[in-house]
């Protein structure tokens, strides 16, 4: 959705028990500021008994201000007990507004190169200012697209010394959100609850089948006839944070493990670059370990 980040827009989520008059009360408040809605998407989870909203619209008739409305909108939001968040795709003096993202990559560069070139060609609304490894064989890719490369050699003795760093570093370039563009790295507790909700992975298995490493080789020896890719928010527990995108491929008894990863590969990049789209145009709200994605 790249034309919502092109004009005067804004965003907002909301999540929140499900009760009445939750719909009304934001149209009737974004209506009284002069706002007007240009889409509405919402869902609720019945067995849960909540209630997500994701709302765009358009702030050039507005007859207040943005303070104004942020107030107004926070008022509702204390009155319902709403989860909100308010996002502006440009800043008052009308510069667009663009999430800072980080890549993080170890030696494979297919997830690399295409969130670059997807990112080049205006797929993604979004700044790349520096790419983080912990290895050095992929900077040539960084100087060939104009970006800051940062190596950061761990060892189990260095880890949580080396992430305070790599964390000073998000804070100094105001990094919104990371991705592991395949990182073989656990990331500590410490690291993700300083980015919760903001570090996204790519996993080369259809989670929460064939979890940890070496998933194509444990598809393999099972004979799976689909394989596939996962990409989720990492959290403390490896590989079973809330998913965003999947998708699968066929594969046959005709497969080694060398074409299992070569068809995964395929599917890795196309649904990282699918999640790490959904979470730029704010589109996902979490739900515990579950993840709504409005369309």
């Amino acid at each position: 959705m790249t034309s919502e980040s092109g004009s005067s827009l804004a965003k907002l989520l909301i999540s929140c028990a499900d009760r009445p008059g939750l719909v009304a009360s934001l149209a009737q408040l974004l209506a009284g500021h002069g706002a007007n809605i240009l889409s509405s998407d919402q869902h609720t989870d019945r067995e849960q008994g909540q209630f997500f909203q994701r709302l765009v619209f358009d702030l050039s008739a507005l007859s207040t201000d943005r303070g104004t409305l942020e107030r107004a909108i926070q008022e509702v939001a204390e009155r319902f007990d709403m989860t909100v968040d308010l996002f502006f795709c440009q800043s008052p003096g009308g510069a667009p507004l663009k999430k800072k993202v980080a890549l993080f990559v170890s030696k494979y560069d297919h997830c690399l190169y295409d969130l670059l070139l997807r990112q080049r060609a205006g797929e993604l609304n979004c700044e790349i200012p520096i790419i983080i490894s912990n290895h050095p064989d992929l900077a040539p890719v960084a100087e060939q697209f104009g970006i800051d490369y940062y190596t950061f050699p761990k060892t189990a003795e260095k880890k949580a010394l080396v992430e305070r760093e790599e964390l000073e570093l998000l804070k100094e370039k105001k990094i919104d959100l990371v991705v592991l563009a395949r990182y073989m790295q656990i990331l500590s507790d410490q690291f993700l609850s300083s980015f919760s909700g903001h570090v996204i992975n790519i996993h080369h298995s259809f989670l929460p089948a064939f979890i940890g490493g070496r998933p194509y080789h444990q598809a393999h020896s099972r004979g799976v006839k689909l394989i596939g890719a996962t990409a989720h928010y990492a959290t403390p527990d490896l590989d079973e944070g809330p998913i965003i995108e999947q998708d699968v491929v066929r594969c046959s008894h005709r497969d080694d493990v060398e074409d299992l990863v070569r068809k995964g590969r395929d599917l890795e990049k196309v649904v990282l670059a699918r999640a790490v789209r959904a979470h730029l145009e704010d589109r996902v709200l979490s739900l515990g370990n579950k993840t709504v994605v409005f369309d």
